[in-house]
């Protein structure tokens, strides 16, 4: 099982840390480095999973799982910006 840098402890901290594998937990490493980490973060997923597998993940999360702000980061660094919002009520 490959391992993540020391660096994602701060950023997956209520996750068994030793047990936490990049490429199972490819969702939850994504979602949680864009949302709670720093930009040395967001360069280790983009060198180790690259922008199309980013987007990819993106593309099937709640829209409501990014804040705003993060989301507007994320639309310029990764051309982003389809967002998977949930319709409300008819």
């Amino acid at each position: 099982m490959m391992m993540l840098p020391d660096i994602f402890k701060e950023i997956l901290w209520s996750y068994d840390f030793n047990k936490c594998d990049p490429v199972a937990m490819k969702k939850t490493v994504i979602v949680q480095a864009l949302t709670y980490g720093k930009f040395k973060h967001w360069k280790w997923i983009r060198s180790f999973y690259g922008d199309d597998t980013i987007r990819k993940v993106l593309s099937g999360v709640r829209g409501t799982e990014i804040g705003e702000k993060s989301k507007e980061l994320i639309g310029v660094i990764f051309n982003f910006n389809n967002w998977n919002y949930a319709p409300r009520g008819s």
